[in-house]
């Protein structure tokens, strides 16, 4: 029994050894705020532009219901997160994976959360290469108009560039000053797109009919816009993650200043989607763009302006989805191959998925329209309502009760998304299919 213990204590020295090594847990000094900007980065994405768009093919009535309704259900299903972090006292739930582990066992958890949570990250990071690039690209042709073309995967790969650098900052306290200025620019894009909407002015012949021509279209086009909206709610699978950074005592738990900071975060969100949304729409109807700033063009300064403020923002969207992958990757290493925790295998193993993200991104440069497929099966559960069924598998509440009633609810809409707005999105693939090419 006596040799046991040392054995127990060395394994326990090398375990907080680790521990203190990996990136989400390797930092737990942050403040308040810091959940606030983070969050922000992660939830207000590029695909803000892409939401008057979005309510071209949903229309007026479902469009503004279904935006709210994905508003409310999301901030519930994050505050549950919230609540789960620290749920069995003495222990925290860094992970997501940690907490799907613990509601539905050490094999089945790790099953059901991680291939969702890689595909939402994993397929952000492809998706904020190519929007980085492009809008590289944008930036180079408004402010050089009579310039020589230059292909979209140069633009790619000199976004790739500044991650090849970035992503071997250790962990996200690390990565602070990157985010709030990426918060700051998700503010100002969104906030320029629908200012410079009211300055353009209503078009004369705006027209609010659907979209698309035919019926089939129609409901097809309805269909893929629920994808994006899915996807521009999708910070949930960063949460736990960015709550890890937050220390916790008995007196304050961290879910009390991490709720401070999600509050703050959801209005702001709240500040850039339904100004952008909905004023881009009734200023140009189902005329707009699948991004309101090619609807805009003028004035030329602005426009660049704007597009430079969306490279910033998602040179800081990628670091905070591509956290939680090293964090995955670094831990396979080093717990379960035995590689030894050292800077050397954390810049080899960052470097190639970075080099991963910038090839396929390179050789996939449509990969946004591809989102709306795959974001269906993975967006909507991990944000809608795989907290709920946690929540409902952890907590029990009584049947019938207000709190079973609601996350019923909120399961029963995501299944819905989860299955219905795949099938609007494979429909755009195949419709769009003859204008994709490779390697452009």
């Amino acid at each position: 029994m006596a040799d046991d213990q040392p054995q127990d204590t060395s394994l326990a020295v090398r375990r907080k050894a680790i521990d203190d090594w990996l990136p989400v847990t390797s930092s737990r000094n942050a403040k308040w705020w810091y959940s606030a900007f983070h969050n922000v980065t992660a939830m207000v994405g590029a695909g803000v532009l892409s939401l008057p768009y979005a309510m071209a093919h949903l229309g007026w009535g479902p469009g503004v219901a279904i935006l709210v309704l994905s508003w409310v259900i999301t901030l519930y299903t994050l505050w549950q997160m919230v609540e789960m972090h620290e749920m069995v006292p003495g222990k925290r739930f860094d992970r997501y994976h940690e907490l799907g582990q613990y509601a539905f066992g050490e094999k089945l958890g790790l099953w059901i959360v991680v291939p969702q949570q890689l595909v939402v990250e994993v397929g952000v990071n492809i998706v904020y290469m190519v929007t980085g690039g492009k809008s590289l690209k944008k930036f180079h042709d408004v402010i050089c108009p009579d310039c020589k073309d230059i292909r979209t995967t140069y633009f790619i790969m000199i976004f790739a560039s500044i991650h090849f650098v970035l992503s071997h900052l250790p962990n996200f306290n690390s990565i602070t000053v990157v985010s709030l200025a990426a918060a700051v620019m998700s503010l100002s894009y969104s906030t320029i797109s629908w200012v410079a909407t009211i300055h353009k002015g209503v078009l004369s012949d705006v027209d609010y009919s659907y979209k698309a021509s035919t019926r089939t279209g129609a409901v097809f086009g309805f269909l893929s816009a629920l994808g994006d909206v899915a996807f521009a709610y999708a910070g949930h699978n960063v949460v736990l993650e960015i709550q890890a950074t937050i220390p916790s005592t008995p007196e304050v738990p961290s879910k009390i200043p991490m709720w401070k900071g999600v509050i703050v975060a959801y209005l702001l969100v709240a500040f850039c989607y339904f100004p952008v949304a909905w004023i881009g729409y009734q200023y140009f109807g189902n005329s707009v763009d699948d991004n309101i700033l090619i609807t805009l063009e003028k004035p030329a300064w602005l426009i660049a302006t704007a597009n430079m403020f969306v490279v910033i923002h998602v040179i800081g969207s990628y670091q905070i989805y591509a956290m939680p992958v090293f964090d995955m990757i670094e831990t396979v290493l080093v717990k379960h191959m035995n590689f030894a925790p050292r800077f050397r295998l954390r810049f080899i193993a960052r470097t190639i998925y970075v080099a991963f993200t910038m090839f396929i991104g390179i050789c996939i440069p449509f990969f946004g329209g591809l989102l709306g497929f795959f974001g269906g099966f993975a967006f909507a559960p991990t944000t809608y309502y795989l907290p709920c069924i946690i929540w409902l598998n952890i907590r029990k509440p009584k049947r019938f009760s207000l709190s079973w009633i609601i996350n019923w609810a909120c399961i029963v809409v995501g299944v819905l998304l989860t299955v219905l707005a795949p099938i609007g999105g494979l429909r755009q693939i195949i419709v769009s299919a003859k204008s994709y090419e490779f390697f452009s």
